[in-house]
């Protein structure tokens, strides 16, 4: 294991090849489809660059902060409206989270558990799944968890007597990662709480009077700097109180008619979706299979007894505590929805602190299993270093077999990324400019400019999102009502 150590940086650089690998892999042709709401984004932002109208928050499809349709439709206009851009750009953060994973957990607990829990988060098809995806949601664990560790490395420093003064810019620049995320997903505006519980931790650690100035100016820096990066939508929502709640209120747990029953059921599900029943939405998981491959699953209820069992010795602890809070801040956006649980999207801000736990337990594991054989011969130190890592060459194996074979290859996952809808673009662009087309809208959805949700996805293959558009490329749409007003000699195709 130490000469594991030793070449570290080498073993981060295999896990970020296999992380993208996973992330990358066949992107242009799975998932297939392209979904409405991701369509959407793009549709937002590819207006955005071409008429400059740039906005923090767009309020259509019941809101989505700006963020990412700013930055995928740099990337759309310049390289073509084809899905696998953007979701090219949702697996570059996901393999920087899995890197700011390892930082991170380097920074709680040792290189061990970091070069493990990166692995973990590198191989989950909970992260493989939404790191190919061009949803916004993406982002927030890549933003908080490296906001979290530069300020986590602040802090550090603030302490170390040793240390430069510099502490306080690593504050900063956590401020401006943390604030960044606001800016991504509606579940990322729980984790203020995360931030009081880091900082508290800290403060009641360190009594010197000296650290704890350096702690409340570390705590300032780095709020100064978030609330800069936040201000621009914080002033959105003042102005349009409407859209900062958007659609939560209608599925609230609160909404319901009990809701102490329906928040202890959600609870449940949502615990449970780790090791027995995950996310049933298509889009989101292999229906019904728990988020954790089975192993990982193990190893992270090890990892959470492990935790306890380090806080009821020293509750002051800062490293599980920070665990077991960012996990109880990021749970809240799942339980307190009474739609569709358990929600494996909802609950994009656990991945990173479940796989860490699940490298604590990882390491545990084989320390054990050498504190055990610690006689045995060099030969047998050999093979039982090899079998360790010959395990963890068949969490890749399964991440490819689930994610390319079992989940990409199933007839399910066609119809829930609405993949005949980009069919029917790539029709309409084969066709002749001059010919009239019209798409007659069956399909049913949220209403964007007077046409349902589902249109979105026509709208991008083809690049028709405007009327200008439309009318220069002879594209457009209507509803089943208005079909009387198309001209003779049209082509004409359903929307269903």
């Amino acid at each position: 294991m130490k000469k594991m150590l030793k070449g570290s940086w080498f073993l981060v650089f295999i896990i970020l090849i296999i992380a993208g690998f996973l992330r990358l892999y066949d992107i242009t042709n799975l998932p297939p489809g392209f979904y409405p709401d991701e369509a959407m984004y793009a549709n937002n932002g590819v207006e955005a660059w071409e008429t400059g109208n740039f906005k923090v928050f767009y309020p259509e499809n019941f809101g989505r902060e700006g963020l990412w349709p700013n930055i995928i439709g740099f990337f759309i206009v310049k390289l073509g409206h084809e899905p696998w851009v953007p979701r090219s750009l949702a697996a570059i953060f996901g393999i920087l989270t899995v890197l700011g994973g390892y930082f991170l957990t380097k920074e709680l607990f040792s290189k061990k558990v970091a070069l493990l829990a990166s692995f973990f988060i590198a191989t989950s098809f909970w992260h493989i799944n939404f790191s190919r995806i061009g949803f916004r949601a993406i982002m927030a664990p890549f933003f908080l968890t490296w906001g979290i560790y530069f300020l986590l490395l602040a802090l550090r420093k603030a302490k170390d007597q040793k240390s430069s003064n510099f502490y306080f810019l690593f504050s900063i620049f956590s401020g401006l990662f943390y604030g960044l995320g606001f800016h991504t997903y509606i579940a990322y505006r729980a984790t203020p709480l995360l931030i009081f519980i880091i900082l508290l931790l800290y403060w009641l650690k360190n009594k010197e009077r000296l650290i704890r100035k350096k702690i409340l100016l570390s705590a300032f820096c780095f709020l100064f700097s978030a609330f800069i990066v936040i201000a621009p939508l914080g002033f959105y929502f003042l102005q349009n109180p409407q859209d900062f709640f958007g659609r939560t209120s209608q599925i609230s747990v609160f909404s319901s008619p009990a809701p102490i029953k329906d928040l202890g059921m959600n609870i449940l599900k949502t615990a449970g979706m780790f090791n027995f029943v995950g996310d049933n939405n298509w889009r989101h998981n292999y229906a019904g299979r728990p988020e954790l491959f089975w192993p990982v699953g193990i190893l992270f209820l090890l990892g959470i007894f492990l935790g306890v069992k380090s806080l009821l010795k020293r509750p002051r602890k800062p490293e599980y505590a920070i665990l077991f809070g960012w996990l109880a801040v990021a749970v809240l956006p799942v339980v307190v929805s009474n739609e569709s649980l358990p929600h494996a999207l909802r609950a994009i801000l656990m991945i990173p602190p479940v796989f860490i736990l699940a490298g604590i337990g990882g390491i545990w594991v084989y320390e054990f299993i050498v504190t055990k054989l610690r006689n045995i011969t060099k030969l047998q130190r050999i093979f039982l270093l090899s079998t360790f890592y010959f395990l963890l060459s068949l969490l890749v194996f399964e991440a490819y077999v689930a994610y390319f074979v079992l989940w990409g290859q199933n007839h399910n996952v066609y119809g829930a990324f609405s993949a005949n809808y980009v069919e029917i673009g790539r029709q309409l662009n084969a066709l002749p400019k001059e010919l009239p087309k019209y798409v007659v809208v069956e399909a049913r959805g949220a209403d964007v400019r007077g046409l349902p949700m589902p249109t979105q996805t026509v709208m991008f293959i083809t690049d028709t999102f405007t009327p200008k558009k439309q009318k220069e490329k002879n594209i457009f749409y209507i509803l089943p009502e208005q079909i009387n007003q198309i001209p003779e000699n049209s082509y004409i195709v359903i929307l269903k």
